[in-house]
């Protein structure tokens, strides 16, 4: 099984690489749209901002490369932003694969912005979140969240619920790190390569 990983110079992508690695998969790092076309899996990571990664994808010509992917991909974390119409975090527009906004937080003495650390999950009954009990632990690292909408299967909340998974076709999407989950994360990305 080939497996990409989008490089667009934000961060995660060796700790994504490291977790596929304990699963006994190899995964290639690349820009390359041919590339990409060709695997059988892609995972679009991220850690970043927003406007500053459109503007890398787009000068890459990556921007279309992953609209046009046919094969299952994983968007993760800002990747899963960036697969939204619109994101409040630069004032830019995504990809829209998911016609969702990605919105800030807003801060109030009882809500920490960024939201760090563990938080429990509400999933749907879908493929990629198969075997993830109601209420397991996942970690989270963002500032910027996406509404909720007709394609999130899974929330969480924070301060009011959010989108913390979407899935529409082909394509695939988490909030929090599967690679930083434990157990659970193990899971999804394993479910995921199963797709």
């Amino acid at each position: 099984m080939k497996i990409a990983i989008i490089d667009y110079k934000a961060g995660n992508t060796r700790s994504v690489q490291f977790a596929l690695e304990r699963l006994g998969v190899s995964a290639v790092l690349t820009k390359d749209p041919t590339l990409l076309a060709a695997a059988d899996k892609v995972i679009f990571p991220g850690v970043g901002e927003a406007r500053s990664a459109m503007t890398y994808l787009k000068k890459e010509g990556l921007d279309l490369a992953i609209k046009n992917l046919v094969q299952p991909v994983l968007g993760i974390c800002l990747g899963m932003q960036l697969l939204c119409a619109f994101s409040e975090e630069g004032n830019v527009e995504g990809l829209n694969i998911f016609p969702a906004r990605v919105k800030r937080f807003i801060p109030h003495p009882n809500l920490k912005v960024p939201h760090i650390g563990w938080n429990t999950l509400t999933c749907n009954s879908v493929p990629l979140l198969a075997g993830i009990p109601m209420d397991s632990y996942a970690y989270f690292v963002h500032s910027y969240y996406v509404e909720l909408g007709a394609y999130t299967i899974a929330t969480c909340s924070y301060g009011g619920n959010f989108s913390a998974a979407l899935q529409k076709d082909n394509f695939y999407a988490t909030q929090f790190h599967p690679e930083k989950s434990n157990q659970i994360g193990m899971q999804i990305l394993k479910n995921f390569l199963a797709l």
